[in-house]
């Protein structure tokens, strides 16, 4: 009797151990990041509903990066940057603070960059693998519409001066907003051209497949693990 309980309670063990890691057996068969990272995911609010769709892959990433790491969540909305999940080691904790972004005109920030800025204040060491993960449409009509000052606004140049003065890496995964970058290829171009230019100039990269249409996130985390090891592990 006592080594059938025992069996059991071994049994049970083990299911709740994998159940508090919850990673998919695609992000389990991933490559995985080598060494540690400070990240701070941040997600635009008005992305379109799609968006939705990339959340539990977002989660499988966080909760596969190696022990140390800390992750910082918040979201970029209405102007302002709503941080769900401090910067913490518990992944799992990380993980479970994201949500479904509003994808609606109310969560519209105008200028994902001075959400970024505010984001960048709140790595507290120059130390470390620090990196920022921006999933946005890049697109700043704080000052309206100007095509011909795509990926030279000065918020960016701002954002992009932080960034390398606390030496935090950006990188930037590409989605549609609600808003022009939706039914604008022009818009969407200029948001490219945009998240393009701060990833660069901060030894990070930006990850987008054309201009219309939605692709999922399954490929860009997958290069952007590979670009974490190039940068951190090599």
């Amino acid at each position: 009797m006592f080594r059938r309980i025992s069996s059991i309670i071994s049994a049970l063990l083990l299911v709740a151990a994998f159940s508090a890691t919850k990673i998919s057996a695609k992000e389990a068969d991933a490559t995985p990041v080598r060494v540690p990272v400070n990240i701070a995911i941040l997600i635009q609010d008005d992305l379109t509903s799609q968006v939705a769709n990339e959340i539990g892959v977002t989660k499988d990433f966080i909760r596969a990066l190696p022990q140390g790491s800390r992750v910082m969540v918040a979201y970029i909305t209405s102007g302002n940057l709503q941080v769900r999940q401090s910067f913490t080691t518990d992944l799992n904790q990380a993980a479970k603070s994201l949500r479904i972004p509003l994808a609606s005109d109310s969560a519209s920030s105008f200028n994902p960059y001075v959400e970024v800025i505010e984001a960048l204040k709140k790595f507290d060491s120059k130390d470390g693998n620090n990196a920022v993960l921006l999933i946005s449409d890049g697109l700043d009509t704080s000052r309206g519409f100007d095509s011909t000052a795509a990926g030279h606004t000065l918020d960016i140049d701002r954002t992009i001066k932080e960034a390398n003065r606390r030496n935090v890496s950006i990188y930037s995964f590409y989605a549609p907003s609600v808003g022009l970058t939706s039914h604008s290829r022009l818009a969407a171009s200029y948001g490219q051209s945009s998240l393009n230019r701060v990833s660069d100039e901060t030894e990070g990269r930006a990850f987008f497949q054309g201009m219309t249409g939605f692709v999922t996130f399954d490929s860009y985390f997958k290069r952007l693990r590979d670009e974490l090891n190039r940068h951190y592990a090599s």
